[in-house]
């Protein structure tokens, strides 16, 4: 299986984020795309491939051009108004404050303008974000032309993540949505179907918004019970679609610090969709924070439980899996390549030619 994997990452380095009342390092670090490469490479996976770059038409076909331009210039003007060196927004328009206007007040700072696209105080925009974030979708799309090319399957090794990254929103370390992105791209070169499997500890709530009206991407989430942790308001089973998107979106939230045994009748669940929608290309969002020993999250896989993810996944299915979040060092590498080299084998076994 190829990877693609660019070095730009590493320009949104050692950061901060709030949490639980504190300013702390930031567990989104560059040390976890390297643990993953360095694993991917110990492996013999396959070959790993530079991104091409893309330009930003792909962006603004899933975000708003004034997002992607806000993003762009962010960093240089909060150092010419603030002086620092990491962005964080201070305080939102709530609708108790906003609904006091008939129309939304004139903005001149970037302080101001932070809140407006920030959804959560945990996101850092430092003076490398915009390259990695850039670069993450680079890589993602060119893991898809890859797919397009004929590849079976394709290790998008994205930073930083991307499933909660919206419209016009960022937060929980994400800025542009790669999987979202690289939908949208292979619908726009002439697809007609794609799912998103969401397999992250958290629903990927940037991926919902995108797709929510819209019924020719099916999005799929599996995730820890948002009536309790991040990012909340969202994510829950009675969220199945408007419009155009009715029954597209289909939510399988999970008590906390379930495990394998509780783990695996909603994932059955979701590959029974995934099979009946037949889409012609596989996202996975790419989590495994759904690790008992993840620092930040409460579910209850092991290390064994990644190989029989990968086997339950629908064989012969054009599969490019996105990485998400994943916050256990020691752990992250070993746990996305046996997964992947788990698919991989599968595919082999069930005699797909272009594995």
């Amino acid at each position: 299986m190829k990877t693609i994997y660019g070095n730009d990452h590493r320009r949104h380095g050692k950061h901060h984020e709030m949490s639980g009342g504190r300013m702390v390092p930031a567990v989104e670090c560059p040390e976890r795309a390297e643990r993953v490469l360095s694993q991917v490479e110990e492996a013999g996976l396959g070959e790993v491939l530079p991104p091409q770059d893309h330009g930003l038409e792909p962006l603004r076909a899933v975000h708003s051009s004034a997002y992607v331009e806000f993003l762009a210039s962010a960093h240089e003007r909060w150092l010419a108004e603030k002086g620092h060196a990491e962005a964080f927004p201070l305080s939102w328009p709530v609708a108790a404050t906003a609904g006091l206007r008939a129309s939304p007040p004139p903005i001149e700072t970037i302080q101001a303008e932070l809140a407006i696209y920030a959804f959560a105080n945990d996101t850092a925009i430092t003076a490398g974000s915009w390259a990695a974030a850039k670069q993450g979708s680079d890589v993602a799309l060119s893991a898809l032309d890859q797919i397009r090319a004929g590849e079976a399957g394709v290790f998008a090794l994205c930073r930083p993540p991307g499933h909660h990254a919206g419209r016009e929103t960022y937060g929980g370390y994400c800025y542009f949505n790669n999987a979202a992105i690289a939908a949208q791209r292979h619908l726009d070169l002439g697809g007609s179907r794609v799912a998103i499997l969401d397999v992250d500890f958290h629903h990927g709530n940037g991926t919902q918004e995108i797709f929510y009206g819209r019924g020719e991407v099916l999005t799929v989430s599996i995730h820890g019970d948002t009536r309790q942790c991040f990012p909340f308001y969202c994510g829950h089973a009675d969220e199945p679609g408007r419009g155009d998107g009715q029954g597209a979106n289909l939510n399988l939230p999970l008590p906390l610090g379930s495990r394998w045994s509780e783990y695996e009748p909603s994932l059955r669940r979701a590959i029974d969709r995934l099979v009946d929608f037949a889409p012609e290309l596989l996202i996975l969002s790419l989590g495994v924070d759904t690790f008992a020993e993840d620092p930040i999250t409460d579910f209850g896989l092991r290390g064994e439980d990644y190989p029989r993810l990968a086997a339950m996944l629908p064989p012969g299915m054009p599969t490019l899996f996105v990485l998400e979040g994943g916050y256990d060092l020691q752990h992250i590498g070993s746990n996305v390549v046996s997964l992947l080299s788990a698919w991989e084998a599968e595919s082999i076994s069930a005699g797909d030619p272009r594995a």
